[in-house]
């Protein structure tokens, strides 16, 4: 016998900037939004019955109309408004979720101070959030960030590892250490203000990252992951890439001179791969 499994359909890719205009101080969201819907759609995929099924355009304006009248300042807040409605208005839907990419903009200061009405996209990674909702259940909330490029030049080492036949890789005590994190963590209630968060938790893994003694990445981004629970008790875990993107010391003394840990070569391709989740217990 041949079943279905699981199965989940919705709109990728939906593209938001919303500007609100408070006088002559504006702000900026820009979001990309996906937006997915889970239940009962058998007949559709077995059979091509489409009575059960919203289809994914009207999905995609139902971003545009929220966006119009939402007052949430983040993406998990316009998350939540969006999978509420969904769930409400479909009775056949078991679970709505939506996943944003937020780009951040900030005020450009000119003239002195800082301006209304013109912006410059923030470099500090990428935000995240994620919100689901099952009926008849409570909606879940993560939140997180991608590519944020971080360096450290001091503070950092390697040694004391495996040493086999085909190990190459020199001992060091003074090395960089760069890494372009991804995180996401999970709050344990809702109704949190999301960007405080954020910020706090943030700043605890940046804190963490600089002031801590490395002996490896996974024990930097253990430090870090504590860091950010210790900072931010409404969240109940925190996962964390960070991939060693490698700077390569430059042999400089087929030219004649010294190198000591001034030239390095960046290189991402190949690097280490290095993931974790930190939690509290219980």
């Amino acid at each position: 016998m041949i079943l279905l499994g699981e199965n989940r359909y919705g709109k990728s890719r939906v593209r938001v900037m919303k500007v609100e205009r408070d006088g002559p101080r504006h702000t900026v969201h820009e979001w990309n939004v996906e937006v997915w819907l889970k239940g009962d759609f058998g007949s559709c995929f077995e059979d091509g019955d489409n009575s059960r099924i919203l289809p994914t355009d009207t999905m995609k304006n139902t971003v545009y109309y929220l966006a119009r009248g939402s007052k949430a300042a983040n993406a998990e807040g316009f998350a939540t408004e969006l999978v509420t409605y969904l769930l409400d208005n479909n009775s056949q839907v078991e679970e709505a979720g939506a996943s944003i990419v937020a780009t951040p903009w900030s005020h450009i200061k000119a003239g002195g101070e800082t301006h209304g009405t013109a912006f410059i996209q923030d470099g500090a990674g990428i935000a995240t959030a994620t919100v689901t909702y099952p009926r008849g259940g409570t909606v879940s909330v993560a939140s997180g960030f991608r590519n944020l490029a971080i360096l450290k030049t001091a503070k950092s080492g390697f040694a004391g590892y495996i040493r086999d036949k085909l190990t190459t890789l020199r001992e060091t005590n003074d090395r960089l250490l760069g890494t372009l994190a991804s995180g996401e963590w999970k709050y344990v209630t809702n109704g949190v203000d999301y960007s405080a968060a954020r910020t706090k938790i943030v700043d605890a893994l940046l804190n963490s990252f600089a002031l801590h003694d490395s002996l490896s990445v996974q024990q930097t981004l253990y430090a870090m992951g504590r860091a950010a629970l210790e900072a931010e008790p409404a969240i109940a875990e925190i996962k964390l890439s960070m991939p060693n993107k490698h700077c390569n010391l430059v042999d400089l003394s087929p030219l004649g001179v010294d190198n000591p840990n001034h030239i390095f070569v960046p290189t991402d391709e190949p690097h280490g791969s290095i993931e974790a989740c930190v939690r509290r217990a219980g």
